[in-house]
């Protein structure tokens, strides 16, 4: 049974930076799809950035240039550097993980984080 664990959220003002970061237990290796999902109150869980393999990421258009994913196989840890923070980025930030390629469809994932927030005051 995969399990993941998120960390590094907190409150920044915009323009600020912050490092989340998913340690992941049970089986997962580069073949598996890694991927931040993040949801604001009142809008849908959307996915933010994804990684599969070695040379394969994905960004949403909304955070390209200004974030980054990812991933230390050996630690078996996933991260997300964050900067030029936005207050629009506020939201919470989840670890997924599945066992194939990846897609943008929240539901796909069968493996999931409890969450980070991140809170970006303007």
């Amino acid at each position: 049974q995969v399990q993941l664990m998120e960390s590094g959220g907190g409150s920044v003002q915009a323009g600020g930076s912050l490092r989340l970061s998913c340690a992941a237990s049970g089986y997962t290796d580069s073949r598996w799809c890694m991927a931040w999902f993040r949801q604001a109150p009142g809008k849908e869980r959307g996915r933010v950035a994804a990684i599969h393999s070695v040379s394969w990421t994905f960004y949403a258009d909304s955070v390209k240039g200004r974030f980054t994913i990812s991933k230390d196989n050996a630690k078996n840890t996933l991260y997300l550097q964050m900067d030029s923070l936005k207050p629009d980025d506020t939201a919470m930030y989840y670890c997924a993980a599945r066992g194939r390629v990846c897609t943008p469809v929240a539901t796909d994932f069968p493996y999931w984080g409890q969450g980070t927030q991140v809170t970006v005051s303007s």
